[in-house]
């Protein structure tokens, strides 16, 4: 099969590696869709965990195999894979902190090397403890492209539930890639006014379809001033944080009102300072929360809203490329113009 293997340096290469071999009770899968995420972006760049690797984790395909004991899968079938899913009994488990389990750290979905995903390959192995409660069936008229936002859109889904916007709140979203776009429309649904920024004149357009009541340029509209004249002078009740310039969680704070929660969602490098008044959480009461990865709990219902098309995953895909350009699409993502939004790898297509 063919692969792109993460080779250090920031380097990733196409390579011809064996086909994975499972054991009893997992899966091999044939990955027809696998979106770039940012996270394995910067695991690329920063050269974050030792080489050889494979990323990719928002994935779709086929059954190709199923291992001895499998009951729910057989060959043929359509399916979402996950490569995270908690042990449900631990200290973090038990207080619904699933991305801290020891377990849901481990990935669980391999193309070869380290488990990485596997997904920027043509076929991956699942391991049985994902197989048991991280394999979703896609059904009929659902595409594959479609089908892997459920990963993405689940860690949108649980950082907006987190924050529990209500109608009437006046919300501020930095950021309208793929990600700001998933939260403005999930923000928009629940009755809040939406208020997005963006630099990009493009995405600020889409934000408004998705749900934006304002769509604006922070370089050339002051955001401060803005929430202050739809909010009567107090300024936002919450803003969630999809980007991660230098500057903007200092925005969302000047930005929002006493008692505001400001959600970090993009902060996930080790090496980026904020430096904040203390007495602006403090004295104004403000909560900063951050949230990480995705819950196993809205893993139903974020399927749900993913197939049944309430969420409008389709709109955010703007590259399709066979897995042999994937640095292409790669230096799409790292340097997104108004023209892009999702990478979407399709690996069963090569255009060599």
């Amino acid at each position: 099969m063919q692969a792109a293997v993460y080779v250090g340096h920031g380097h990733v290469e196409v390579q011809t590696l064996p086909v994975p071999e499972i054991g009893p009770g997992e899966l091999l899968v044939r990955v027809e869709a696998c979106g770039i995420c940012h996270t394995d972006l910067k695991k690329v760049e920063h050269d974050l965990l030792p080489p050889p690797r494979i990323y990719g984790h928002e994935m779709a395909g086929v059954v190709v195999q199923a291992g001895e004991g499998v009951a729910r899968f057989k060959t043929g079938d359509r399916v979402v894979v996950l490569h995270h899913i908690p042990c449900r009994d631990c200290f973090y488990c038990d207080r619904k902190l699933y991305a801290q389990c020891e377990v849901y750290k481990r990935v669980g979905v391999t193309a070869g090397f380290a488990p990485a995903g596997g997904g920027f390959s043509q076929f991956i192995r699942v391991m049985d403890w994902i197989v048991r409660e991280g394999v979703i069936a896609i059904p009929d008229g659902v595409s594959f492209e479609d089908a892997s936002f459920v990963e993405p859109a689940n860690t949108c889904h649980k950082a907006a539930v987190a924050m529990d916007p209500q109608p009437g709140d006046v919300v501020l979203i930095q950021g309208q890639g793929p990600i700001g776009l998933m939260f403005t429309s999930l923000v928009a649904r629940t009755g809040a006014t939406v208020v997005a920024t963006d630099t990009m004149p493009e995405r600020l357009a889409l934000s408004r379809e998705f749900g934006a009541t304002e769509a604006v340029d922070p370089r050339s509209t002051d955001v401060p001033t803005l929430l202050q004249r739809l909010t009567g002078g107090r300024g936002a009740d919450m803003a969630f944080i999809a980007t991660s310039v230098r500057g903007i969680v200092e925005q969302a704070m000047t930005a929002s009102r006493p008692g505001s929660k400001i959600l970090l969602f993009a902060q996930t490098s080790d090496t980026e300072r904020i430096e904040l008044s203390g007495a602006g959480i403090c004295k104004q009461e403000r909560i900063l929360l951050g949230v990480y990865s995705a819950s196993i709990d809205l893993q139903a219902e974020t399927a749900r809203l993913v197939f049944s098309g309430e969420l409008p995953v389709n709109r955010l895909i703007s590259h399709r490329l066979p897995l042999d350009q994937i640095r292409e699409g790669i230096r799409l993502a790292l340097h997104p113009d108004g023209k892009s939004l999702k990478i979407m790898v399709l690996p069963q297509r090569l255009s060599a």
